[in-house]
């Protein structure tokens, strides 16, 4: 087989391709991103309460963990401290109300937020978001995609910013923006919505009927008097609810903080560890590729018809054959950085301790997750609720009034 420097250019050109190659997310990039935050205070009645779930990840293999710079503990970490985060941006923004990071799904609250982290190891952040309103209206779902710098690593600020704040920001202004540009009436409609869900989720036999559902959007059926008398107890349990989240928001701000000063030093230093590892790669592959030109041209030699090349081969194979090994010695020592990063993160594994919570002058100590422990405080609330209306959950309200086109509003 004849070589020719064209085909060498061509197989240089396909393995630098097949080396360097890496996952596309095609999200938008964020660049340089300020804030918006409201010029005049928004009345009680149009701020919107906003829930963060907990985030989601793929789970990662150990050989996964290795390729993308991070490992299964930080990121379970970062899938409580990122929401975390994101509610302190909201909440500085001044267009929301109450912001709470929630730890399971959470339908009867006015505007739920849902993130997925597809990619975060200090040198880029790529979180998709999803953004949905209580009447199922989704407002966007959407990728944001940002690479980081040294000079991200100074000047942050536990609560106010860090190193990817362009990220919170831009996804803080998309909601904004959407919010500002809601119909006047749209505010008390989802936040009817959202109280009525809650209702028909605590009691559903109660509240049967009160909304409608058409092609995943949720509109309002039935409205409740006044004074019913139900729909008050369930308002103070949902009250009772949210004591509940807001000591959980406790729980996580304490691991935030606690996670704060590591967190940062560990991705500056992953950066770091990330940069050096792709120019070792880069001289690696380099090396690599020269090797296996300079063997090829000694093939090439090799199928021609002078006498006088063996030398010149022999030459060129030796030569070929000592760059390619000490191309694979720099990937061992690229392999050594992976490794301390794996060490590095092993500090960032997260564990649930109990919550005691007061409720009628009687203490009760929740455990297990997070999950676990919502729900079985959600239950306590339920035997609550029963026992202060004398009802069985099968008996249904007899209160409440059809929507009509005055009051539907």
């Amino acid at each position: 087989m004849k070589f020719t420097v064209r085909h060498n250019v061509l197989w240089m050109v396909f393995i630098l391709f097949f080396l360097t190659g890496c996952a596309a997310h095609n999200a938008q990039k964020v660049g340089p991103t300020t804030m918006m935050k409201a010029q005049e205070e928004i009345l009680e009645d149009q701020l919107f309460d906003v829930g963060i779930q907990v985030f989601e990840s793929e789970k990662i293999s150990e050989e996964q963990a290795k390729e993308e710079h991070t490992s299964e503990e930080i990121r379970k970490a970062e899938n409580h401290f990122i929401p975390y985060h994101m509610k302190n941006t909201l909440q500085q923004s001044g267009y929301w109300g109450a912001v709470r990071v929630l730890p399971t799904v959470a339908e009867s609250i006015d505007v739920l937020i849902k993130g997925k982290i597809l990619e975060s190891n200090g040198e880029h952040l790529v979180l998709q978001i999803e953004v949905v309103d209580a009447t199922g209206k989704r407002w966007f779902t959407k990728k944001y995609e940002s690479e980081s710098s040294l000079a991200s690593y100074s000047g942050n600020r536990m609560g106010e910013k860090d190193a990817y704040q362009d990220i919170y920001n831009a996804i803080s202004n998309d909601m904004a923006t959407y919010r500002m540009n809601l119909p006047p009436d749209a505010a008390k409609k989802i936040r009817t919505v959202s109280k009525l869900k809650f209702a028909e989720d605590f009691a559903p036999s109660a509240f049967n009927g009160y909304l409608a559902k058409d092609k995943n959007i949720i509109t309002v059926n039935r409205l409740p008097a006044d004074d019913d008398p139900i729909m008050i107890r369930l308002l103070k349990i949902r009250e009772r609810e949210n004591m509940y989240v807001d000591t959980l928001n406790g729980y996580y701000e304490e691991y935030y903080s606690e996670m704060w000063a590591s967190y940062e030093n560990w991705r500056k230093l992953n950066y770091e560890e990330v940069k050096a590892i792709k120019k070792i790669k880069r001289d690696a592959t380099m090396r690599k590729l020269a090797g296996v030109l300079l063997l090829a041209g000694a093939i090439a030699l090799n199928s021609g018809q002078s006498n006088n090349t063996g030398a010149l081969q022999a030459s060129m194979i030796l030569i070929g054959g000592q760059v390619i090994v000490q191309g694979f010695n720099i990937s061992k020592e690229a392999e050594i950085h992976s490794a301390a990063i794996k060490e590095l993160s092993e500090s960032f594994g997260s564990e649930m301790r109990p919550i005691v919570m007061e409720l009628e002058g009687n203490q009760y100590e929740l455990t297990g997750s997070a999950e676990e422990q919502f729900k079985h405080w959600r239950e306590l609330l339920q035997q609550i609720y029963f026992a202060e209306t004398g009802l069985d959950p099968d008996v249904s309200s007899e209160t409440g009034e059809e929507i009509t086109s005055e009051n539907a509003e």
